[in-house]
């Protein structure tokens, strides 16, 4: 059995580790705030974007553009999104596997030459361990999430497809749907999906606040019924445009507009995804301190409560000797 020092020294430790494990869930809940005050700047953009952009390819079905051309794949490129560091749970392991997975449904059809983008450093470690082509190192735009990051990359990814060094570009990150909840996803790039079909698919997040549980979750969604139902409501734009000088060049411009965009939305996502993960994994770990913590203080009541009964039995069997 531990001495009462040693108990003693162990509810300190954990005490320390408690207060660290809350102070990061505390900073991870405020970069949260901060990247789901980023993601809602967006939406609007990205909204009217998309909705402008296939609703012209609505109107216009046969408008064609080379970004969307269907072809043998031979070659492929992955731009994969993690965080540069730990502690936020499964978040980095889930997005390896996934890669990992990728890669071997490819090598399978007998496709070999991948090339890798990976945005952050968890995912750079690994394919560099993994012995896999890498494109680049972009680890500023994880700390410091821009658009003129996520162009630069779109650009490349675009020119290398439209001179066929790519046949096919996937995404894999993590979808933030609430701060309780991200969605592992692995979609295509190019060519580029413009079906009117998918239109709004991803508008499913919760900007609102960072609650984890069950129960806050669902009052939220009840409390946002009726909001959608105005939204339901609410007059489509008119799309009876007026497209100068001709379709194709304006989907020349749009097009990649809305790629650069899918990228710094996949970056967007993923950042807020990472904070909410770490945000969940701090408060669990101090919940796992606070049970530690009354453990070990029972612990220590008893073994002190044992002591000073040991001392008065002593003290009462020196009286009786005497």
């Amino acid at each position: 059995m531990p001495s009462l020092k040693e108990i003693k020294t162990r509810i300190e430790s954990v005490n320390s580790t408690r207060k660290i494990t809350s102070a990061m869930k505390m900073v991870a809940s405020s970069k949260l705030h901060h990247a789901q005050t980023a993601i809602q700047s967006m939406l609007p953009y990205e909204n009217l974007l998309e909705h402008i952009l296939k609703s012209f390819l609505l109107t216009v079905p046969e408008a064609w553009n080379e970004l969307k051309s269907e072809r043998q794949v031979k070659k492929v490129a992955l731009v994969v999104y993690t965080s540069n560091s730990s502690l936020c749970g499964g978040f980095n392991n889930n997005i390896i596997k996934m890669l990992g997975l990728a890669i071997d449904d490819y090598k399978a059809r007998g496709i070999d030459d991948i090339i890798v983008y990976p945005i952050g450093r968890k995912v750079e470690e690994y394919v560099v361990k993994q012995g896999l082509t890498k494109a680049g190192s972009y680890l500023e735009l994880v700390d410091k999430p821009n658009s003129a990051g996520c162009a630069a990359i779109a650009k490349e990814l675009r020119d290398k497809f439209i001179a066929h060094e790519i046949d096919k570009v996937e995404i894999i990150y993590h979808h933030f749907k609430s701060a309780g909840s991200q969605i592992l996803t692995r979609k295509t790039y190019l060519p580029i999906d413009l079906s009117t079909e998918s239109i709004g698919n991803e508008n499913d997040r919760d900007l609102s606040g960072n609650t984890t549980t069950a129960k806050a979750q669902e009052y939220l969604k009840k409390r946002k019924l009726e909001e959608e139902r105005e939204k339901a409501e609410a007059k489509p734009l008119n799309d009876n445009f007026i497209v100068e000088p001709d379709l194709n060049a304006v989907l020349g411009i749009l097009i990649p507009k809305q790629l650069n965009l899918q990228l710094y939305t996949a970056l967007l996502d993923s950042n807020a995804s990472e904070h909410a993960a770490r945000m969940v994994a701090m408060q669990t770990a101090t919940d796992n301190a606070n049970d530690l913590l009354r453990g070990l203080n029972l612990q220590y009541n008893k073994s002190r409560q044992q002591a000073i009964t040991n001392e008065l039995l002593d003290i009462v069997g020196g009286s009786s000797n005497r």
